[in-house]
């Protein structure tokens, strides 16, 4: 299985490119990994770096970069406007695919062990790789930042590192290390230069001064552009997505004679989280990520045996052919309820609208639901069968495995049918130029249909349980004359 995580170092150096040009370059050397972004920003004086890959390839990498960053930063010469204590001043390894956050935590602590060892930087832990309950915030961690925290490792016990001795690394300070979430970093910048106005907006929307859960943020003053920024940091965005913070920061700035002039993302953000900001904005009705043509683009993709392996095969095909018609009967749906002959049949029409959207996500499911069917039956067949306790395991292991193959493409068959009665309803509200994209819909449905019994009645032939085998053939045989009955010209 693919193991993916994203690491997003934060440097203290924002202003000399070919610095961050040098991290960029030793970071990118190590084989398995992808830079996929950088920012710069002078007033902070900071770049952030996005790396992207195997667990291990990427732990190896930031630690590459901490050692060079310790090369060309020198924390006793730095000045931003950002809070930092060290070269590398924070390293998040943040879980993607095929990995947890507890997997992220033990890649963090042994990032940190090692970036002590090989270049004598003392490490504190954060969020959830901490060890401790008042280093979970990073703002407790980084406290009085590089000169505050040199004076205060000489004579508080209670600040003293994780990893390493009590004393700052003499040019790179400290690195704090941590697993987390996938973090937004957002900025809302006003149209004044009076930071006093950022720093009480930032206090009312911060969850530790009592505003929004999941918010982080400070009042910062960009110079270079005379203005005062309100920088943000969403630890959570689907819990507090972007918009509804924005529309926050704009009614307190208007407390104070302010608005925002634009705001700015630092760094990578998922795409759900802009869906959730155009849906709020556009006050799109009834949107679903699914009507976002990459995403179905990648659903397609992800459904289409391209590649020369067995899986996504057929079932996984058919659970595709399915979600699009349900796919199309949205947009039929969706389209019919705006038009003026339709008026009397909006709440019909928006009642179908729901049901299709569920039925294409829970149909995009599947797709991999029966690839991984498919593999779980390879991997049984796969088993030792040195002696009869080996061959009783792998036989028994396979019938079950080769039962699930049969149960995930039975479900899409019931869908499918189901979805492909539900168009034929959906035909007599529908808007009358929309009637050969409803057709379209229902030959898709019933392809996906007869596609995913097939794949149950192959699977049945190696199943050697009589009782469920009949069963199945029952159910399969139900589903087959509800097609017939409705069948399309």
């Amino acid at each position: 299985m693919r193991r993916l995580i994203e690491c997003v170092p934060n440097f203290s150096e924002g202003r000399d490119k070919s610095k961050v040009d040098a991290l960029i370059q030793t970071m990118s050397k190590v084989p398995g990994v992808w830079v996929l972004d950088h920012e710069m920003d002078a007033d902070h004086n900071r770049c952030v770096i996005t790396l992207a890959g195997e667990p291990d390839a990427v732990a190896e990498a930031a630690i590459l970069g901490t050692g060079k960053a310790m090369e060309l930063i020198d924390m006793n010469e730095h000045k931003g406007a950002h809070p930092r204590v060290g070269a590398t001043d924070v390293v998040p390894f943040i879980p993607v695919d095929g990995i947890t956050l507890e997997d992220c935590v033990a890649l963090a602590r042994n990032v940190g062990q090692e970036i002590w060892k090989r270049y004598r930087i003392p490490i504190f832990f954060y969020e959830a790789a901490a060890t401790r309950p008042d280093r979970v915030n990073l703002e407790n961690v980084r406290r009085g930042q590089f000169e505050g925290m040199k004076e205060e490792l000489k004579k508080n016990h209670d600040r003293q590192p994780d990893v390493g001795e009590p004393k700052m690394h003499p040019s790179a300070g400290v690195t704090v290390v941590g697993a987390r979430k996938f973090l937004v970093a957002y900025n809302v910048n006003l149209n004044t230069p009076d930071v006093s106005i950022a720093n009480k907006i930032a206090k009312a929307i911060r969850f530790s001064s009592g505003g929004l859960r999941y918010v982080k943020s400070m009042g910062v003053e960009l110079k270079a552009r005379n203005l005062a920024q309100v920088s943000i940091n969403l630890t959570d965005y689907e819990q507090t997505p972007m918009h509804r913070v924005y529309e926050m920061v704009k009614r307190e700035a208007q407390r104070y004679g302010a608005v925002p002039v634009g705001s700015e993302i630092v760094g990578l953000v998922p795409k759900k989280a802009i869906e959730m900001a155009a849906d709020y904005f556009l006050q799109l009705e009834n949107f679903s990520p699914s009507q976002v043509f990459e995403n179905k683009l990648a659903a397609a993709l992800s459904g289409l045996g391209a590649e020369p392996t067995a899986t996504p095969g057929g079932g996984s095909v058919s659970a595709f052919a399915a979600a699009l018609a349900a796919a199309l009967g949205q947009m039929v749906a969706g389209l019919s309820r705006k038009k003026k002959s339709q008026v009397l049949h909006v709440d019909k029409l928006s009642e179908h609208l729901d049901a299709l959207r569920r039925e294409a996500n829970a149909l995009t499911e599947a797709i991999d639901r029966d690839a991984a069917s498919y593999d779980a039956v390879m991997t049984a067949f796969k088993l030792p069968q040195g002696n009869s306790a080996e061959i009783a395991k792998r036989e028994e292991t396979i019938q079950t495995a080769t039962k699930g193959a049969a149960e995930v493409p039975l479900k899409v068959a019931e869908r499918a049918v189901a979805l492909f009665e539900r168009l034929g309803q959906l035909e007599t509200i529908a808007a009358a130029s929309m009637k050969s994209d409803l057709k379209v819909a229902r030959l898709m449905a019933e392809a996906g249909a007869r596609g995913a019994i097939a794949n149950v009645e192959i699977n049945l032939d190696g199943i050697a349980d009589t009782a469920y085998v009949t069963a199945k053939r029952r159910a399969v045989t139900e589903l087959r004359d509800k097609l017939s009955a409705t069948a399309l010209a």
